[in-house]
């Protein structure tokens, strides 16, 4: 039996013409209450406000930030600055003073250092290409033996050295 999966749950269903119930909402409410405001203020400041709510109301209806819309951004916005701000962890700085004990003169001076210094590359090419052994670098323990590996011919007559394993 086949289900079908819903999707865009993300987005709201348009109720009424290309709004959805919200927007619809939002701009009803700026067009009622200038309705109500008609009524009770002078023509000139009944305009005025009236210019602003449906300002505001076509900001709330169709104004998103990050895919967030607007009532939301100002609902987080009024309960950040409301909510006190707590502190989980704060650094205690501790001044101390330490004293250094002081550097002896022939180590005060670079340039006087640096020529007894042997050269980065000069040691990078020495550990690369000796044959002489460094100590520390071979593992005495990982060196085969000659007895380990064997010289056999194929069947074209040439020959190869192989390793031999005993399993016994």
């Amino acid at each position: 039996m086949q289900y079908q999966v819903p999707q865009f749950i993300d987005i709201e269903s348009k109720i009424v013409g290309p709004l959805t119930i919200r927007q619809f909402l939002y701009l009803a409410g700026a067009g009622g209450a200038s309705f109500i405001l008609f009524f009770l203020l002078q023509t000139w400041l009944w305009f005025i406000i009236t210019v602003f709510l449906v300002v505001i109301g076509a900001a709330l209806a169709f104004i998103k930030y990050n895919s967030q819309p607007l009532p939301k951004i100002i609902w987080l916005g009024i309960l950040y600055y409301w909510h006190p701000k707590t502190y989980l962890w704060r650094s205690e700085s501790m001044e101390r003073t330490i004293a250094l004990p002081e550097v002896k003169e022939e180590r005060k001076n670079l340039r006087e250092l640096l020529p007894k210094m042997p050269s980065v590359k000069k040691l990078w090419q020495d550990i690369l290409t000796t044959k002489t052994v460094i100590p520390k670098r071979e593992k005495p323990w990982a060196k085969v033996s000659a007895q380990q590996f064997q010289i056999f011919r194929k069947l074209t007559g040439q020959k190869e050295v192989a390793r031999r394993v005993d399993y016994r």
